[in-house]
């Protein structure tokens, strides 16, 4: 007995359909001490430019596998776990067809990029990211606005300090994810509840010794 093969209201079978490819791409923020929060790229292999990591999704592969080979063919990076981010669908977006890219986003400490490939990457800031191929620059704000939300009120919900920080290593990195300078007193003010006291203090370059915090348990960043 054959297959009965699925005809929509018209009597058409899904080969009949037109139909995108699939790709991913994905935005790998970290924070760089001179240039603030900064962007991965890639150098393509065929073609002029740079671009973010991805790849065309393959026949029988998931979104997460197809992630997970891009950043480890391209750029060498291994182990990280990014996440779906937004779908881009603009018509003519991409010049080689009709192409979905299904962006993803990643925010590391600057430890877990140490592997990637010395010459075809490279750290671009992510609010001056340089010429990019398609519309990959839209991707990189989305996923800068984005990281912005999750940053407004919560501390490091990503964990780009690691574990333990000063209140002012905190305020710093808020502000290069923020782009903008943030008013000391309110930034404690919304923090402080949010931390743990660790009891142990640091000297830093000036000033007092200052206390060292760790997030609470429920606000531990994500893995």
């Amino acid at each position: 007995m054959s297959e009965r093969v699925w005809r929509d209201s018209r009597n058409r079978t899904l080969e009949e359909f037109v139909r995108p490819s699939v790709a991913v791409d994905t935005a790998v923020l970290s924070l760089d001490p001179e240039a603030g929060l900064v962007v991965l790229q890639v150098r393509r292999p065929t073609g002029r430019g740079w671009a973010l990591p991805g790849t065309f999704l393959h026949e029988g592969e998931t979104l997460a596998d197809a992630v997970d080979r891009s950043l480890r063919d391209k750029a060498n990076i291994r182990g990280l776990h990014p996440r779906q981010l937004h779908v881009f669908d603009r018509p003519g977006r991409d010049d080689r067809g009709w192409v979905l890219s299904v962006a993803h986003l990643q925010v590391v400490r600057p430890d877990r990029l140490a592997s990637r490939f010395p010459d075809t990457t490279r750290l671009m800031p992510a609010a001056a990211p340089g010429q990019l191929i398609f519309d990959h620059p839209e991707i990189i704000k989305f996923a800068v606005e984005d990281l912005r939300a999750r940053y407004r009120g919560t501390p490091d919900p990503d964990g780009l300090l690691g574990e333990e920080f000063t209140l002012r290593e905190l305020r710093l990195a808020h502000e290069a994810v923020a782009g903008e300078l943030l008013m000391r007193d309110a930034f404690r003010r919304t923090m402080e509840p949010q931390l743990d006291a660790t009891g142990r203090t640091v000297v830093q370059a000036r000033g007092r010794p200052a206390e060292v915090f760790r997030r609470t348990k429920a606000r531990a960043p994500r893995r």
